[in-house]
């Protein structure tokens, strides 16, 4: 991944009059990705102008958009978005760029920083100076790209609370799932579990932390069970957007332990059974989304703090091996083609901007 660039050549087309044209992905239909030209308007007072080094493919909420799995009714949750579930939309939250220009009343940014925007995959864009995460200038930009995943797993840790010694359970070994594993492992979880088919990603579950590494199956509460002395699990983290690991995660844990659902299933149906086990076991089922965190840990904790803890963690986790793919910003539609149809082959795609 190539460095941030020397900016003295951006600098003098900023007043020569001419708008300003990028390109952007957009899905017009499920699974049909485009590139259309659009104008980049002016840097505005408040505003940055950012020149993109690298952005990232979510492989879970974005591909449900790419899939048209998303319910069409759904709002946008980013003011960066565009259009919507019903297509045409512009969707994308991990970028990282260059600042090119800012504007006069910018004071917290300066041309030529490294920053994270939640912004859809384009070549260049505008965007108040509020939407920006400045990012240390030695961190390789495409690990700058995990900002947003990293900040999902920090909320997830949040609100699950793993004390010292628990024996944690993590299905899903994606992206999310191995920042997981990684955190669990921080905050002093006893004993962890992987839990993911694919080889690829059980392998690097065990490198990044896990002792002990399943796959999903009939059996795989089981299996956990006879790993913790017949407790089960204290806390189980779902991050595998596989509506069945719910079920085998919620048959995996102890006596009141909790169940964090980090996945959104978009309009996929999940069927669970919350008959006498569920209710005898006092299973404790907790919904974690980033947008918001834990109102018990308020005014205490804010997403400014969370933010904070993000960066900090970012240059000292183990990233580089997460990403399995990179490909040029003009191979959108191969990149997403890759990640739907060759999901044993990837972990995290992302795509490179000259």
């Amino acid at each position: 991944m190539r460095q941030p660039e020397d900016l003295s050549s951006f600098r003098s087309s900023k007043s020569d009059g001419a708008p300003r044209r990028a390109r952007a992905v957009w899905f017009t239909g499920p699974r049909q990705v485009e590139l259309q030209e659009e104008d980049v308007p002016t840097t505005g007072s408040g505003e940055v102008r950012v020149r993109t080094v690298v952005s990232a493919l979510s492989h879970g909420t974005e591909m449900l958009v790419y899939r048209g799995q998303v319910p069409p009714d759904a709002e946008l949750d980013l003011p960066t978005l565009r259009g919507s579930f019903r297509f045409p939309i512009k969707y994308g939250y991990a970028s990282v760029g260059q600042v090119v220009e800012r504007g006069a009343a910018v004071e917290a940014v300066h041309e030529g920083d490294l920053v994270f925007v939640h912004h859809p995959h384009q070549t260049e864009y505008v965007v108040p100076v509020e939407l920006v995460a400045r990012l240390p200038n030695s961190l390789p930009p495409e690990h700058g790209v995990l900002l947003a995943n990293l900040e999902t797993a920090v909320n997830v840790m949040l609100d699950a609370g793993i004390r010292l010694g628990e024996r944690v359970a993590v299905f899903g070994q994606g992206v999310v799932g191995l920042l997981l594993t990684q955190l669990a492992r921080r905050v002093g979880a006893g004993l962890i579990i992987g839990v993911d088919p694919l080889p690829l990603r059980q392998a690097l579950s065990r490198t990044v932390g896990a002792d002990i590494v399943l796959a999903p199956g009939h059996d795989v509460a089981e299996q956990i069970r006879s790993l913790t002395g017949r407790i089960g699990a204290d806390v189980v983290l779902e991050a595998s957007g596989s509506g069945g690991a719910l079920q085998q995660a919620i048959d995996s844990v102890a006596f009141q332990g909790t169940v964090v659902v980090c996945s959104w299933y978009g309009v996929k149906p999940v069927t669970l059974q919350l008959g006498g086990a569920f209710h005898r076991r006092r299973v404790r089922l907790i919904s974690s989304q980033v947008s918001t965190v834990d109102p018990a840990l308020q005014p205490r904790w804010g997403r400014e703090r969370r933010l904070e803890v993000v960066k900090h963690l970012l240059p000292s986790l183990q990233l580089a091996s997460l990403i399995t793919h990179r490909l040029p910003f003009d191979h959108a539609a191969d990149a997403y083609r890759l990640v739907a149809e060759q999901p044993e082959e990837t972990v995290q795609v992302v795509l490179t901007y000259d």
